[in-house]
């Protein structure tokens, strides 16, 4: 290639030369190039459309300039005739070109390119330009799909660094303004130096992929050690050049000696390449915090990004089938490292010292063990996914972290269980027998079984390739002076082997590897004075529940777990039932501030069983209050039904200043969702009884009933993505003097000029309706909440800044008008349109009838401040029913607040974009 870099539009002017070989058995009529770079051409690309299905927005609403393309491509072959070529709507970073003749095997052909390459800007996958003129080039380039099993692999761009591009030898002269200077891991020759540019010559060989940096002046340091050139701009201000060479040198000679060597003579370890995979923990900690030296953490940082450029750039597997190879070596390794070099670093270092520290499980977990934590993350909550499954088809955090995190314990598991290094030293072969060479999975599972004479076909039919939980358990256990015998009760029917340990006094006094090959199996062994039996007691398989894992072999209290209480949040400790307490402030207009103190079981991970109290006390009304609930969780593993979670809650407040309510409810929850995990399309079917009970008021007027029941069941059906949003639901309410439907449909889109449009229906009516009072009518802009699920602040408020609360539900409209229920039906149509960023107007129409009136049409229109979505919004009613309100009197009582104090709703906007 020849190539012009424009630093002004940011722009490549590029010639290229490529001959293909066809190395198949196959005849071929085309040829398949990657072009990932157009995928950053609009927003209906792949690439676009992962964005918007992780909840990104900022590609969606970016510039024009800010996008990427590849523009006035033209394909001549060696006789200089033109080739047609095309790229489907389906695949626009994909490009099919069309030969005049057939490529038999073992020919070549030469064709001839010129285009233009448009660099995005870096700030949707940190490659491209950025705001100082530098750019950081991936998949920039026209390279073939590498052909594999009778067909050219064509994998679009979904941020996931696993272009299948064929193995090839490179030659480029780069042509740069003198100004400018580049780092790449490539081999550089002769420079050029002209009055205003520079030429440079680079030049690889076998390679699928490289890294290109062009800068102002150059971030990158070099560091020879031996004949390998490192080459890196990692942060690490504290850390001297010195000290930089010393944990460089000692990191390449430990994956040499682990691995193999380098097969080229330099490498590149970016910032960039750590910031989009960074070690996940290190990484979340703010800047004040720093239970890690900054050295260890330096060495951490550079060892996870050495790893994964050293993997990549050496072996060629598929990186979107087959990525758990990598991911298994490169966590493999580093957990390796730390026991090697770290053996007594904890998992919030520094801070396990901490006196306040020291009772927390989370402070006093060895550092290797986060990984197990990162996974069983997901596995509790039922959304882990097979390690064998495509990279494409995983969610973000098993994709980032939680797969990755397992493959590197399934390693050391099968390590841990063949002995004698096996799995080290099957890396050691694999790598040597097949680096630069393209190679898959069933290379790497021949090594493997090369290397011991015992079946591990249950590694990669079940810890591989499904994602089958493990969960072990003692049953019966006999004991006498020299021997101990047992079952071992599979809880899950996985077969595969686990060991246990014999504990005396703390001290591992045996350690056997048991195979059990039935669903309970028996086994008896020597005791050694042990005085308990723990299964899996250093956490080497990855297992579900390690709580049931251990027997005392004394006399009395077999498994009995003190109660250990600790403030605030913690890991799950196996060993101890664990009370967490938390002091808790709430407020509502009647009780004032309620200070309380909040005691449950809820852990990191999820629990099958959980309990939560929290006993308050209301400083208006001098009394106890509070609110509580047990919940029962049940995970189906191989069900669309894959939870279903029985629970029954209460609460007890005042709803007005003289009045309590006492609600109990008990509750029935079954989740639905696609055989596709990533697919955003959730289902919720709800049945509950809600009983309330309520203290007569002499300050609230209506003639309802103090006591009632409520059988209560709902749908939720929604499709979320950053761009467009719909969701339907259904409600249907049963009770002695009612029974009433209603259904809601909402609809958001997000269009490219940053201009939203959100529109939302409910219809309702009464199946029968005894009542003699509005209460439990249907409201058309302040529901009476008779079932107590919202959070108003002063809910029996009829004036005043209370009563302005907003809740949109029910009939969504923003202004009070002279007939604010319906006892029969009512049906409305809620819009908003975004005009500038967080303002946006908004208009609500409906109709409802009530008994013996004819029905009603309304309407209301205004201008809605959407400052904090959810968060802190405000309504100004402009014209509605009532007329011009923004001339009226009183209007600063006319406008309408939402304001939420709950964290759970931002931490849910948090986590829609990993989970």
């Amino acid at each position: 290639m020849f190539v012009e870099v424009n630093g002004d539009d940011k722009t490549l002017n590029i010639e290229q030369e490529l001959t293909f070989f066809n190395e198949s058995n196959d005849t071929l009529t085309s040829v398949i190039l990657n072009d990932w770079n157009n995928a950053y051409a609009d927003v209906n690309t792949p690439l676009a459309r992962r964005f918007s299905d992780e909840f990104y927005r900022g590609f969606h609403l970016a510039k024009e300039n800010e996008r990427g393309s590849t523009k006035n491509l033209t394909i001549v072959d060696s006789e200089k005739l033109f080739l047609s070529w095309e790229r489907t709507t389906t695949n626009p970073d994909i490009i099919s070109v069309q030969l005049r003749e057939k490529l038999a095997p073992n020919e070549k052909i030469k064709l001839r390119l010129t285009y233009t390459t448009k660099i995005p800007s870096d700030k949707f996958t940190k490659f491209g330009y950025d705001a100082t003129g530098s750019m950081n080039l991936k998949t920039w380039y026209l390279t073939p799909a590498r052909y594999e099993n009778h067909a050219f692999i064509t994998y679009s761009n979904a941020n996931l660094d696993d272009i299948a591009n064929a193995v090839s030898d490179i030659d480029i002269e780069l042509k740069v303004p003198k100004s400018l200077e580049v780092t790449t891991d490539l081999n550089s020759g002769e420079t050029i130096q002209k009055e205003n540019y520079s030429v440079f010559k680079l030049t690889g060989k076998n390679r699928s992929n490289f890294s290109l940096f062009i800068e102002p002046k150059s971030s990158f340091s070099s560091f020879k050690i031996d004949d390998l050139e490192v080459v890196t701009n990692l942060k690490e201000e504290k850390i001297s050049s010195k000290q930089q060479a010393y944990a460089i040198e000692c990191i390449v000679n430990y994956v040499d000696h682990l691995i193999g060597k380098y097969p080229f003579e330099k490498i590149v370890v970016s910032q960039t390449d750590y910031d989009r995979n960074p070690f996940y923990g290190l990484n979340q900690l703010p800047s004040f915090i720093r239970p890690f030296s900054d050295e260890f953490t330096y060495e951490i940082k550079f060892l996870k990004t050495y790893l994964n450029a050293y993997l990549k750039n050496s072996l060629h597997l598929d990186n979107r089938k087959d990525n758990w190879i990598y991911d298994g070596i490169q966590v493999y390794v580093m957990m390796k490292y730390i026991e090697q070099n770290y053996p007594n670093t904890k998992m919030l270092g520094s801070a396990s010292t901490f006196l306040l520290l020291k009772s927390y499980n989370l402070t006093n977990l060895d550092f290797n063990e986060q990984y197990s934590y990162f996974y069983m993350l997901m596995a509790r909550k039922n959304l882990d996914q097979p390690l064998g499954d495509p990279k494409n088809s995983l969610i973000k955090f098993n994709e980032q972290i939680a797969s990755k995190y397992r493959a590197g314990l399934s390693f050391r598991y099968l390590d841990n269980y063949l002995g004698g290094a096996a799995v080290t030293n099957s890396i050691q072969q694999f790598y040597a027998e097949n680096k630069e060479k393209q190679v898959s999975r069933n290379n790497f599972e021949s090594t493997l079984k090369r290397s011991t004479d015992k079946n591990i076909d249950w590694f990669f039919r079940t810890i591989i390739e499904s994602r089958k939980i493990i969960d072990f358990k003692f049953a019966d256990v006999v004991k006498s002076k020299d021997s101990v015998s047992f079952t071992i009760k599979n809880k899950t029917g996985v077969i595969v082997p686990v060991p246990v340990y014999g504990i005396n006094k703390g001290e591992i006094v045996f350690k056997k590897w048991l195979d059990p090959q039935i669903a309970d199996s028996v086994f008896t062994l020597e005791r050694k004075n042990a005085d308990k039996i723990v299964l899996n007691y250093k956490n080497e398989v990855p297992e579900y529940n390690l709580r049931n894992n251990w027997k005392s072999l004394k006399s009395f209290f077999p498994n009995n777990r003190p109660i250990k209480f600790v403030f605030m949040k913690d890991l799950e400790d196996p060993y101890y039932n664990q009370v967490l307490y938390v002091p808790t402030l709430t407020y509502n207009l009647y009780d004032g501030l309620s200070p309380g103190l909040r005691l449950h079981n809820k852990t990191i991970l999820d629990k099958p069983f959980i309990f939560d109290v929290n006993p308050a006390y209301s400083t208006n009304a001098k009394t106890f209050s509070g609110s509580g609930f047990v919940v029962v969780n049940q995970n189906y593993r191989n069900s669309l039904l894959y939870n279903v979670r029985y629970s029954l809650s209460g609460a007890y407040f005042h709803y007005a200043a003289d009045a309590t309510y006492l609600k109990i409810n008990p509750m029935i929850q079954l989740k639905i969702r696609e055989d596709d995990i990533r697919d955003n399309k959730k289902q919720l079917i709800l049945l509950r009884q809600v009983m309330v009970s309520r203290e007569k008021s002499a300050l609230v007027i209506d003639n309802s009933t103090e006591n009632y029941s409520v059988f209560n069941a709902k749908y939720f059906n929604s499709t979320t993505e950053i761009t467009n949003h719909f969701s339907f639901s259904t409600d249907l309410q049963i009770a002695a003097k009612f029974g009433k439907t209603a259904a809601e449909l909402e609809y958001r889109q997000l269009f490219e000029n940053n201009r939203q449009i959100n529109l939302r229906f409910y219809a309702g009516t009464f199946l029968y309706n005894t009542t003699n009072s509005d209460f439990f009518s249907f409201a058309l802009d302040r529901p009476t909440d008779y079932l107590f699920d919202y959070g108003y602040y002063g809910r029996s408020e009829n004036s005043g800044f209370f009563s302005q609360q907003l809740i949109v539900a029910e009939g969504g409209f923003k202004s009070k008008l002279n007939t604010p229920y319906a006892n029969q039906w009512m049906t409305t149509v809620n819009a908003s349109y975004a005009i500038w960023n967080w303002i946006e107007i908004y208009g609500d129409a409906g109709l409802l009838k009530n008994k013996y009136q004819n029905e009603k049409f309304l309407y209301d229109s205004g201008i809605r401040l959407n400052l904090v979505p959810d968060y802190f919004e405000m309504y100004l009613p402009v014209y509605s029913s009532n007329g011009w309100e923004i001339g009226q009197d009183k209007y600063n009582e006319k406008i309408r607040f939402v304001i939420t104090l709950s964290p759970k709703i931002l931490i849910n906007l948090f986590n829609r974009k990993w989970f």
